[in-house]
């Protein structure tokens, strides 16, 4: 017994000394996590450099975008044919996806040998024999009557411009087919296929075996969203995003960018790294100085690695005696599979005596240790630097999704991966050490280059088929330049009809007089009040101004809600709570006692018989108080004040707001004459000549005219532009029939019902499309209306050219990040003699009403005077 313990503690001592012998030897090899940690950085920078446009071409990682553009959502379906070109055989499937809510699908498949005379003869030859062999497949399996959209999965370096087009880069994996390189294969592929005449395919995408990968992994798990090849080649792809990638037009969405890794390190970045024996390797390999990393992590390079490491040991006496065998003279005698063997957990030491056996090298125990060890560095080294490119994929994509944490899922395939006995393990350990901010799930591909590559083929006919219907659904709301000029056209002339005696009453733009006849000159001072009543808030203001050198406007308020019960109560009831706020202002501000002008901001339609009466005509944003509509607001208001019986006020004015707007505007700027509102709701004003207001007296100088122009269509002007989903939004409207309030995002949600996506999606690419054409339409016909009133304007003051300035406010000009733009180009093309500057509003609805209430005591005084 004694002796058997005092064998097994020989033997423990021996494998442990001849294993610090190999880590001394390969300790270039042995890579500590600070090192992964650099390479990782290193890789992050070569990707950054290969999604440039102008570092691009001087990038080791190309970083090639696949337009793929969206993964798996489960509605894919239909019959579909791959082909897979890039292994050692060259594969045809039939794939039929069905939609049954289980996301399944059913492959088969048949395999066919690349013969040499085909991997390296001629591209006619080649692609030839590949549609030979598809067509083979479909007599086989009866499919030559049907007409199939085909997946080409092309396991090369290809530069596309579009899904079903690649130019072939470069060859790799012992292909050397001449003709092809620099070409498009899809081209050279549909060539071959039309000399068939008895099958019909579509060819509609290219795809890399890695993106193949990574689609048919994303399509169980929809997590997935990052493919990896670890066999005879490796290459890693993910999807990034489309802001990033300034290889291609637009910045909407996400693509599969395939880094085609393998070469990073060609321009040298990782020869610190590189071993003799990594360069040894270079020299003899068919490609010297490209793939490099390929080479240092590939299956079909670490059995050749391990043999020119164990020869040198060999040679210097280190193993076997220093007896050097032919088989380790011999290039690729070793391959990955002895080297899997080698390193099997209970038979490796007896798989490695019987490899070196067979291999005429007879091993003593302490040979088969070192061997075994050299095999376990090597595979080890392959696993490190795999993990560490991966993490820096990784680690970006959680910096793209401004995570803290991700959670998502690595698609791979690849027989090193899938063979190996610890390869799998090791990887994955070390990516989370690497990046412990990522949850990764390793999921094994089950025939990615096939089934990805027709899974490919199906979300393309999705997207395809939802392109055409989300094009059909927004045709409407493209509107060109004729209708464009019919719509200011038909502005100008409703703008007249509203003007004049006889045809007012039936106009549907009411071209409200305001009887504000002035704009700010500034000699206006004073303290003024201002109520602000427009919304479900409500403000009151107190507003000094001051005249003078020290001209300046100061500005104190509160606001008040406004509940719904009282927005839709009745009148006594909102105009009492008006009141109380405003006694809890004075109260608050210590004013209670001062009887000081008041300019009431009332953002509804009014009928103004003066400055300080102003009827109801109708409720709007979501008011439905009773017993208002027809009645003077100022009227309604001076009777709540009687009512609490606290405290008097003068109210000077009732104010619209958008005329608050341009006097706002107008006090800042002289030139200012129009103000217009683009928010919850839409509308303009200007200064009109006297002589053109046949509805009120008098025919000397100007008056503000708050066109209304919200209700702008009601007759039925503009019905052949308006779409089904504006009939929707304003049937379901509190005022169905009037205002079609186009600037509303409700058209979105009925547009997103319609196309059967739910109204909460995260689709944002469709939902971004559908807003921006929404909002692009509201903007455009804002600008011909506007257009309408500028031209209008020029021709009253009889000028070739007008320089006038637009005081503008609302949450849609100031807020949407395109809508001012499209608002001064449309006016600018509508209205080209017309020098149109736009003025952003401060507080036109509380300040303005305070300069209105300023500017009509002047006047006022001027009249007395």
């Amino acid at each position: 017994m004694f002796a058997v313990h005092l064998l097994a503690f020989h033997f423990t001592k021996l494998k442990e000394d001849q294993i610090k012998k190999v880590d001394r030897y390969l300790y270039h090899l042995r890579l500590s996590d600070d090192v992964l940690l650099d390479v990782m950085a290193r890789f992050q920078a070569e990707m950054v450099k290969g999604l440039g446009r102008d570092t691009n071409p001087t990038a080791t990682v190309k970083m090639l975008p696949s337009f793929v553009r969206s993964l798996p959502d489960g509605s894919e379906k239909g019959d579909f044919l791959a082909v897979d070109l890039g292994g050692s055989q060259f594969r045809a499937h039939q794939v039929k996806v069905f939609d049954d809510g289980k996301q399944s699908s059913q492959l088969e498949s048949k395999f066919y040998p690349t013969p040499k005379e085909v991997t390296q003869g001629n591209g006619a030859e080649l692609f030839e024999y590949v549609a030979d062999c598809l067509s083979d497949f479909m007599e086989t399996k009866n499919l030559k009557h049907k007409k199939l959209p085909l997946g080409f999965t092309f396991s090369f370096p290809c530069k596309q411009t579009k899904l079903e087009e690649g130019v072939l880069l470069a060859w790799t994996k012992h292909f050397r087919v001449r003709g092809v390189q620099d070409t498009d294969v899809v081209s050279s592929l549909r060539k071959a296929l039309q000399k068939h005449k008895d099958i019909d395919v579509d060819v509609l995408a290219l795809v890399n075996d890695t993106v193949g990968t990574m689609m048919t992994c994303g399509y169980d798990d929809q997590r997935c969203e990052v493919g990896l090849i670890i066999g005879t080649g490796t290459n890693a792809c993910y999807m990034e995003e489309m802001r990033h990638i300034n290889l291609v037009e637009g910045d909407e969405g996400r693509m599969c960018i395939n880094t085609e890794w393998g070469a990073f390190g060609d321009d040298g970045a990782l020869d610190d790294l590189r071993t003799e024996f990594d360069r040894e390797l270079d020299l003899g390999s068919l490609n010297p100085g490209k793939q490099l990393f390929e080479k240092m992590i590939s299956s079909l390079y670490l059995g050749e690695l391990v043999r020119l490491i164990l020869l040198k040991m060999t040679k210097q006496g280190l193993l076997f005696n220093g007896k050097v065998s032919t088989a380790l003279l011999t290039k690729g005698k070793i391959e990955m599979k002895h080297v899997s063997a080698m390193e099997k957990h209970k038979e490796g030491l007896s798989n490695t005596k019987e490899i070196l056996t067979e291999l005429n090298l007879f091993p003593s125990e302490e040979d088969c240790v070192a061997v075994q060890h050299v095999c376990t560095i090597v595979s080890f080294r392959s696993a490190n630097l795999c993990a560490a490119a991966l993490a820096a994929i990784l680690t970006r994509l959680r910096e793209n999704k401004k995570l803290l944490r991700m959670r998502t899922t690595v698609g791979i395939d690849g027989g090193l991966y899938k063979t190996h006995p610890k390869y799998a393990k090791r990887l994955h350990k070390v990516v989370r050490r690497l990046v412990p901010t990522c949850d990764v799930r390793f999921l094994l591909s089950e025939s990615g280059s096939g089934r990805g590559a027709a899974v490919v083929t199906a979300v393309a006919r999705r997207l395809a088929t939802q392109r055409r219907r989300i094009d059909a659904t927004l045709a409407p709301f493209l509107l060109p330049l004729d209708i464009l000029r019919e719509v200011k056209d038909k502005m100008r002339a409703e703008l007249e009809y509203g003007l004049k005696r006889e045809t007012q009453a039936d106009a549907t733009v009411k071209m409200l007089p305001t009887y504000v006849c002035g704009t700010p000159d500034g000699t206006e001072k004073g303290k003024f009040l201002a109520l602000d009543l427009g919304g479900t808030n409500f403000r009151v203001l107190l507003v000094k101004i001051k005249s003078g050198r020290r001209r300046s406007v100061q500005m104190y308020n509160k606001i008040f809600a406004i509940p719904l019960e009282i927005m839709q109560g009745t009148g006594e009831e909102l105009f009492d709570h008006i009141v109380q706020c405003i006694a809890d202002f004075l109260e608050y501000m210590g004013i209670k006692g001062a009887r000081l002008p008041l300019g009431f901001t009332f953002s509804f339609p009014c009928r103004q018989a003066s400055i300080d009466k102003g009827t109801l005509v109708g409720w709007t944003k979501g008011f439905k108080a009773t017993d208002c509509e027809g009645e003077d607001v100022v009227d309604m208001l001076r009777e709540a004040i009687r009512r609490r019986n606290e405290f008097d006020l003068d109210i000077v004015a009732v104010v619209n707001d958008t005329v608050g707007t341009m006097m706002t505007c107008g006090y800042e700027d002289p030139n200012c004459e129009i103000g217009l509102i683009a928010g919850t709701g839409s509308n303009v004003c200007y200064m009109e000549d006297m002589k053109n207001i046949e509805i009120v007296e008098g025919n000397e100088g100007k008056m503000c005219i708050n066109t209304e122009w919200g209700a702008f269509g009601d007759n039925g002007c503009i019905d052949h532009i308006r779409t089904k989903y504006d009939r929707e939004v304003d049937e379901g409207s509190l005022n169905p029939g009037k205002q079609s309030d186009r600037l509303a995002l409700l058209q979105v949600r009925r547009i997103l019902q319609q196309l059967g996506l739910d109204s909460t999606c995260d689709d944002s690419i469709i939902v971004k499309e559908v807003c921006g054409v929404v909002s692009r339409r509201a903007a455009r016909l804002c600008g011909a209306g506007l257009a309408a009133i500028v031209e209008k304007k020029r021709e009253n003051r009889g000028v070739e050219r007008l320089q006038i300035t637009v005081g503008v406010d609302g949450t849609l000009y100031k807020l949407h990040p395109h809508f001012s733009r499209v608002l001064r180009e449309t006016v600018k093309e509508l209205a080209p003699q017309c020098d149109v500057t736009f003025m952003l509003s401060e507080d036109g609805s509380g300040k303005g009403a305070a300069l209105i209430t300023a500017v009509a005591k002047r006047l006022h005084n001027v009249g007395q005077k």
